[in-house]
């Protein structure tokens, strides 16, 4: 057993025995680790008030492999306080944390600046469902369904463009697009390809209109259910969220 210092992000918690914690944590050295945070519900522990989930930061622990690992301390990096003292950023951080442990566990891949980088943007204030359907984009590549969005799906033609397509996975020129097809808004298409082309971690702006986004993230949403298999309840709640804050603005107007 040795002494290893690593940055991560707390992505659960369960407590353990009267006075400890077990917490996973999701690294950009190993992955997601099991590391058991000793005494960490005590009120007087040092450990207390950074055993808790989105905490962000350098975890130094008595690290073992194959099973869990001890915690020493934590050098606090970002708090996230923001998020966490919002129910909607919350609930679109704990989303955000499910995919990327689920696509981490099929793929193996290390996503963790992905994650970071959404999180510290969700916490700066930007638009939660922007930054997670960018982030989903992106990981559908990781995932290896990626969309065409450089030409047509079909025939491979880059011009004359008009919509994207769930079951053809991609772009639809004019030539191939049948009736069946759904016409998306020529900016829903321009938008997801920049989606996947951005750095996350450089964005100080997003301008997105309400009606945009949310045919974007229905394309989405769609693609997800066909091609991913992945199934979070975490993406469930999301749902209800945005459904119930939907409804409450219709009564509203």
């Amino acid at each position: 057993m040795k002494i290893e210092k690593v940055e991560g992000i707390v992505v659960s918690e369960t407590n353990y025995s009267e006075s400890s914690k077990i917490l996973n944590i999701y690294t950009k050295e190993h992955g997601t680790i099991g590391v058991i945070a000793k005494g960490s519900r005590s009120l007087k522990s040092k450990l207390r008030s950074v055993s808790t989930k989105l905490t962000y930061g350098f975890f130094q622990m008595y690290y073992k492999e194959d099973s869990l690992s001890t915690l020493i301390s934590v050098d606090v990096i970002n708090s996230l306080k923001n998020i966490k003292s919002d129910i909607k950023k919350i609930s679109y951080a704990s989303y955000i944390i499910d995919l990327v442990v689920q696509v981490n566990k099929q793929c193996e891949e290390d996503i963790f600046d992905l994650l970071r980088a959404s999180l510290l943007k969700l916490e700066e204030g930007l638009d939660p469902l922007v930054i997670t359907n960018i982030l989903e984009i992106k990981l559908l590549e990781v995932l290896g369904v990626m969309p065409s969005i450089d030409c047509c799906s079909v025939c491979g033609s880059q011009s004359d463009i008009v919509t994207i397509s769930v079951d053809q996975g991609g772009y639809l020129c004019k030539n191939c697009v049948t009736t069946e097809d759904k016409i998306y808004d020529e900016k829903v298409i321009k938008l997801l390809r920049m989606y996947y082309y951005v750095d996350i971690e450089k964005i100080t702006k997003l301008e997105v209109k309400e009606n945009i986004e949310k045919e974007i993230n229905e394309f989405l949403d769609l693609y997800y259910d066909k091609y991913t298999g992945l199934y979070l309840k975490s993406k469930n709640f999301l749902k209800k969220l945005n459904h119930l804050e939907t409804l409450s603005s219709t009564k509203q107007s």
